[in-house]
């Protein structure tokens, strides 16, 4: 079986994507002994997989799955996008990027954004990009506990629910990441 190390110290992101990696062994930073904090200075989510990948990498040698994602806003000409985790400061909780959020748009009408994933695979020593997202609308009021970040602020295009309410296996086919984590398994899958 292949092993790949998951470069996140999200516990939400990390049980997400094991979920959709059912056929590879996954590895925590913890099962790596990696316990430093990766920084994210780059303004594009391609150059943040990267960096973190690339970080845990040269610390373990193994293959090494890393995530950058973010929601882009229409009405806030895109934001928060790289800075999603962050948005309200360095250490903010998501129920503090989530007001934050719902403060800059108390006054828009525009209420379309977008959720973007994109996985930086470093697989038997090369660099592979997988991209996904997933476009709705934000809604006033946060509803439902199943995700993390703005999943309870967040309806998917065709849907009624908020991320936060819907099951995860429908999460599971229709988010930025599942549809990026998609695209990394045919690569995966192809390469055995």
């Amino acid at each position: 079986m292949n092993e790949i190390v998951l470069a996140s110290a999200n516990k939400k992101k990390i049980a997400e994507l094991k979920d959709l990696l059912k056929d590879v062994s996954v590895l925590s930073l913890n099962d790596i002994g990696f316990h430093q904090e990766i920084e994210e200075p780059f303004f594009t989510f391609n150059e943040n997989a990267f960096q973190k990948a690339n970080t845990i990498h040269q610390f373990c040698g193994k293959n090494v799955l890393a995530d950058d994602s973010g929601i882009c806003i229409q009405a806030l000409d895109n934001a928060p996008g790289v800075l999603s985790s962050r948005f309200a400061g360095h250490g903010a909780t998501d129920q503090d990027n989530l007001d934050k959020v719902l403060f800059q748009l108390k006054d828009k009408t525009d209420r379309r954004a977008y959720y973007k994933a994109v996985l930086c695979l470093i697989w038997n020593g090369a660099v592979h990009y997988f991209e996904g997202d997933c476009h709705g609308i934000l809604i006033d009021t946060p509803i439902g506990t199943n995700g993390f970040g703005y999943d309870p602020i967040f309806v998917p295009d065709g849907y009624t629910e908020s991320f936060a309410q819907l099951d995860s296996s429908i999460k599971q086919q229709i988010s930025h990441r599942a549809k990026a984590m998609q695209q990394l398994l045919h690569f995966i899958n192809s390469t055995q």
